[in-house]
């Protein structure tokens, strides 16, 4: 990480003389400790234009020049990387910190892998809800790696610099995969009503190619929103400061830091997260509205115990994720915290993601079934 000095203003408070170089010292870090969220400012306007961020009123943190250019305006300068804040006021935790997103993360990438490797080995598994949930075990691979490789090498080094194509680079992959699993969550829903609701036309509409059609259009919607999401919030200007007050490139944060009217912008991320989030959580709701309603008109316990326990793991998946998702875009400024959206993105990023097969395995017999195949044929092999 390069170094950054704190030029004096109030020497007797601080402690500290001219042009000290702070970042390795003991002092920095209790300073980092003591002043964590004065650290990040909250508006880009503490950018005084002489590459220069104010902070606190006390200090000046001056950047080093060499990771800044030149604008056409004045003497403000083009933001060329970012930095990511972090979980910075837990200092003091980062190893452990680490070593639980860690596990988290091995968890999430085994356990995905391993039904992935289940439904494809069993034939009798080649249903179209399993089609769905292989899709979504292979998106939640690739969702967590967008995030968590960069999360964890911030946490143990000084290294937690992303260049300017590095920061668009994830976000478009992250909301891809984000705005995809909740057009598959949907998906998997339609395909419980249909079952449970229309079981005699069930293999006439979730035909193969129907299934398809709908992975495929999950897929479709995540990308072109991923892209323009991507290309309108890095069409802005990024003229400082530098720091994201996250660990990783979210929407939210990063336009904060935009030079500029970002009004726009906003109103395009309530938009698709009311297009593209709420709305299909609202059609899975009204799925199992009609699912439940099915249900309760059947006449045997025993029917209703099966119908509720095929849809349950999908059910408990769901509310993980769009529950922490919607509470992250939607909820009103007044209740925002930054601390407290990091702790939620952590959640719907890494947990969620962890819990999925866990959830799939536990309460589903048939995979169970397969997994205890597996496993046996692996510890008494013929």
């Amino acid at each position: 990480m390069a170094a950054c000095t704190f030029t004096e203003i109030d020497k007797n408070r601080a402690g500290i003389a001219k042009g000290d170089t702070l970042l390795r010292s003991a002092r920095y870090r209790e300073l980092r400790k003591t002043h964590s969220r004065s650290m990040v400012p909250e508006h880009p306007n503490t950018f005084d234009g002489r590459n220069t961020l104010l902070e606190d009123n006390r200090y000046t943190l001056t950047l080093p020049k060499d990771k800044a250019k030149p604008l056409d305006k004045g003497n403000q300068t083009a933001v060329t990387e970012f930095i990511f804040v972090g979980f910075s006021w837990l200092m003091e935790l980062q190893a452990l910190l680490f070593a639980i997103v860690l596990s988290m993360y091995a968890v999430s990438l085994t356990g995905n892998i391993l039904i992935t490797a289940i439904i494809k080995a069993n034939q009798s598994l080649h249903t179209p809800m399993y089609f769905f949930l292989t899709n979504l075990s292979l998106l939640e691979i690739c969702y967590t790696t967008s995030i968590v490789p960069k999360m964890l090498v911030s946490l143990v080094s000084e290294n937690r610099r992303i260049s300017l194509w590095g920061c668009a680079t994830q976000m478009y992959f992250f909301t891809l995969f984000g705005i995809t699993e909740c057009c598959l969550l949907a998906a998997m829903a339609y395909d419980r009503y249909v079952a449970i609701c229309n079981p005699l036309r069930y293999t006439l509409v979730m035909r193969k190619g129907a299934c398809a059609q709908l992975a495929i259009a999950s897929w479709m919607v995540g990308m072109l929103v991923g892209l323009s999401q991507t290309s309108y919030v890095f069409s802005l200007t990024y003229c400082g400061p530098n720091r994201i007050n996250h660990f990783f490139c979210d929407i939210p944060p990063l336009l904060k830091l935009a030079c500029g009217d970002t009004s726009m912008n906003v109103l395009a991320v309530y938009l698709v997260a009311l297009l593209f989030i709420t709305s299909p959580f609202m059609l899975i709701l009204a799925s199992y509205l009609f699912i439940i309603a099915s249900v309760l008109r059947m006449p045997s316990a025993e029917g209703k115990h099966k119908a509720f326990s095929t849809c349950s793991s999908h059910l408990i998946v769901v509310l993980l994720f769009y529950g922490s998702g919607i509470i992250t875009y939607l909820r009103p400024k007044s209740s925002y915290s930054m601390e407290s959206d990091k702790l939620l993105a952590l959640f719907y990023t890494v947990v969620t993601s962890m819990l999925n097969p866990i959830v799939y395995s536990l309460r589903n017999k048939e995979v169970k079934e397969a997994l205890r195949r597996v496993l046996h044929g692996m510890t008494c092999p013929r």
